[in-house]
């Protein structure tokens, strides 16, 4: 428990995977790969409790086996591709979620995000703030700047219009992405707005290596490749 509320891991995992069939269950280094994101939270001094949403009985043997809470198996409607997280959140809030003050949202598919990852990120959540939130980044090896879209007859249009676009790499700032592997919120705040996201949302920033998303069957070879534990 942190000082300000008890605090309540979800892990989302569905069972459709189509970039990479039974991704949350295949094995990286000799365990599901669920396990790894479970333990790290069971692991965090601050998290009071892991729970796992899926719609799938292996993945919530999984979950089950490497120590979390599998209190229901997720409805049919938000197990689609088509599902969004935040209404995976709210199911899982409207289950289980009545004692709690804070959510840490943790996909199974960042293996390399560590529990000292996890603490860190809780720890920069600011409670006097009612939208504050936290959300995990890695910095990005592309600007905007040198981004486009595509336009009529395949022309470029630039996606930030200034004189910015062709500047030297080492002449603009740097750019983050969001990196899905951590989202710290104040429960009643997501109840009210669905979102994650504020204008007062501060960033934890991660190394490219644990910022990996495990997504399709490349990314699955490259976190075996640079596994070690």
């Amino acid at each position: 428990m942190i000082p300000k509320g008890k605090v309540l891991a979800i892990v989302p995992a569905r069972g459709g995977s189509k970039g990479l069939p039974g991704k949350n269950i295949k094995e990286l280094g000799g365990e599901p790969l669920i396990y790894w994101t479970v333990s790290a939270a069971l692991s965090s001094e601050k998290v009071d409790s892991v729970v796992v949403s899926t719609d799938c009985s292996q993945i919530a043997e999984a979950a089950r086996q490497a120590g979390a809470r599998v209190p229901y198996m997720r409805p049919a409607n938000i197990s689609t591709d088509s599902a969004t997280s935040a209404e995976v959140v709210l199911h899982a809030l409207e289950e289980v979620g009545a004692e709690y003050d804070v959510v840490v949202l943790l996909q199974p598919t960042s293996p390399f995000r560590t529990t000292e990852d996890i603490d860190k990120a809780i720890s920069l959540l600011d409670f006097d703030d009612e939208n504050a939130s936290v959300v995990s980044v890695c910095k990005s090896d592309k600007s905007p700047y040198w981004m486009f879209w595509k336009g009529k007859n395949g022309t470029l249009e630039p996606v930030m219009k200034d004189e910015h676009t062709y500047f030297r790499r080492q002449d603009l700032k740097d750019a983050y992405l969001l990196n899905g592997a951590i989202y710290v919120f104040l429960k009643n705040s997501f109840l009210k707005h669905k979102k994650f996201v504020f204008k007062s949302t501060v960033m934890y920033e991660m190394s490219k290596l644990t910022s990996v998303d495990i997504d399709d069957e490349l990314d699955f070879k490259f976190a075996r490749s640079n596994w070690e534990r």
